[in-house]
């Protein structure tokens, strides 16, 4: 099982720092609406760029929590919970606009494996 919770905290932290530092001005098939870029996707869920920044900041933030969880272990359950509420708010705006299941997929199984993180 610890092996397990690895790989996620591994998954979860190295897929957000891609997506918010390394993708952020790429285009990805799970952007909401029809963005291009991160900014565009927040602006397509009807968000100011102040609030992608807060959220870029947070996440950012959460996912080298998680790394760090790896040798401090009693911060990944608060970490996961944090970046889990987070992941869930991507979901529901993917959910606002509309958009096919399969772009909210990557919220989806970040929220499920936070949420094994949290629990296991």
């Amino acid at each position: 099982m610890h092996y397990i919770l690895i790989v996620f905290q591994l998954t979860v932290a190295l897929g957000i720092l891609n997506v918010w530092l390394l993708r952020a001005s790429k285009a990805t098939p799970f952007r909401g609406g029809d963005a291009k870029t991160l900014r565009e996707e927040f602006a397509a869920y009807g968000l100011p760029y102040w609030f992608m920044c807060v959220v870029g900041v947070m996440k950012v933030g959460l996912a080298l929590t998680l790394l760090a969880a790896l040798w401090f272990h009693r911060v990944a359950p608060p970490a996961s919970i944090a970046l889990g509420l987070l992941m869930l708010g991507a979901f529901v705006m993917h959910l606002k606009v509309k958009d096919p299941v399969r772009k909210a997929l990557p919220s989806i199984g970040v929220f499920a494996m936070c949420g094994a993180i949290a629990l296991l």
